[in-house]
């Protein structure tokens, strides 16, 4: 074979070599490259799954997530709010658990208070809440007690010596939790009207006079869904549930520091520790861990972007991020509460003074 014939199949056979070795090198690199996440997430619908009606602090602060939420997930779902009203929060809490999808097309928000209903009732709720998946919280404000102005009760001790009707949307919501409580360690007399659909209801029916209290409201609730109420006096604050005293309610006492005996005390702080949880985003159960990273970094990226916390503070949205572990943290705490001070806590929940169901 002449010289050249042999120096142009060695070119080629080098040629032939690098393009094989090229093709096996960029192979793992496309690989390396691709991402699960956003493969799952493009073209998809995330649900978030709010506790109570329309026009809540939990549902505006759902929508508003929903609208900016998505920028920060890989693929970019859509993500469109579901209201699920109902038994106190148990309804929307018992469809996540055991009803909602586990694939990452779910999340959830419920009242703070369903770790006590846990913790009070036993294995006879239909969930368990230390399997959620916590993503995050987007708020962190006491809760309040209040009265209606016309009534004439303007504080706490007045609920001793009269008959006080407060409204609650069920015996697990924060409505008829707080006043029950009071009424069992403390002796006051709160007659509780638990038959409200939703909140919004219950908020109407102190307006129109059919009941005289609501407890367990928030105040960034309150500030948002009913500014008039503090700013017009037209509630007097009876007192706050949560571990320090709001700034702007410096006169007005918390609920623990109105127990008589440390057994009260510790029984009424771990009902305040509740509050700590703010207002909870989770997933249902056994959604894989890729997906939960995803969608908690996500929630993170939202509560500290500018263009979300601007719109926040015109919509009057009170936005306090607390982390996913953290939250996981708090909820294990409250179930998991020593048995002394979990047992007076399910004597004053087991009791239904004046309560409709």
């Amino acid at each position: 074979m002449r010289k050249d014939a042999v120096m142009i199949v060695s070119r080629r056979a080098m040629l032939a070599r690098c393009a094989l070795a090229a093709a096996l090198w960029l192979a793992p690199v496309s690989g390396a490259f691709a991402d699960p996440i956003q493969d799952f997430y493009t073209g998809k619908t995330v649900n978030i799954i709010v506790s109570t009606g329309p026009g809540s602090i939990f549902d505006s602060t759902a929508r508003l997530l929903a609208k900016h939420m998505p920028r920060f997930i890989p693929g970019a779902p859509s993500i469109v709010v579901r209201n699920m009203p109902g038994a106190g929060h148990m309804r929307a809490t018992q469809y996540m658990f055991t009803q909602a999808p586990r694939d990452g097309t779910y999340i959830g928000v419920v009242n703070n208070g369903i770790p006590l209903e846990q913790l009070v009732t036993g294995p006879s709720v239909r969930f368990d809440v230390r399997k959620f998946n916590w993503i995050g919280s987007a708020g962190l404000s006491n809760l309040l007690t209040m009265a209606w102005h016309t009534f004439g009760a303007k504080t706490i001790d007045d609920v001793m010596t009269r008959e006080v009707i407060a409204g609650a949307t069920g015996v697990s919501s924060n409505g008829f939790l707080y006043a029950n409580v009071m009424n069992v360690l403390l002796g006051t007399k709160f007659k509780i009207v638990a038959g409200y659909g939703t909140s919004g209801e219950a908020d109407l029916g102190m307006e129109r006079g059919e009941v005289s209290a609501r407890a367990g409201f928030s105040l960034s609730a309150v500030l948002l869904e009913h500014p008039d109420w503090i700013r017009d006096k037209k509630v007097n604050v009876l007192f706050q549930t949560g571990l320090t005293r709001e700034a702007s309610l410096p006169d007005v006492p918390l609920m623990h520091e109105l127990a008589r005996t440390d057994e009260q005390r510790e029984a009424l702080m771990l009902l305040s520790s509740s509050v700590g949880l703010g207002r909870p985003f989770f997933m249902p159960p056994d959604v894989p861990t890729d997906r939960v990273a995803a969608i908690r970094k996500a929630f993170d990226a939202t509560l500290s972007d500018p263009e979300f916390l601007k719109e926040a503070e015109l919509e009057n949205l009170d936005i306090r991020y607390i982390s996913g572990a953290r939250l996981s943290e708090l909820v294990n705490s409250i179930v998991d509460a020593p048995e002394a001070v979990a047992e007076k806590v399910r004597s004053a929940y087991g009791r239904e003074p004046g309560a409709m169901p």
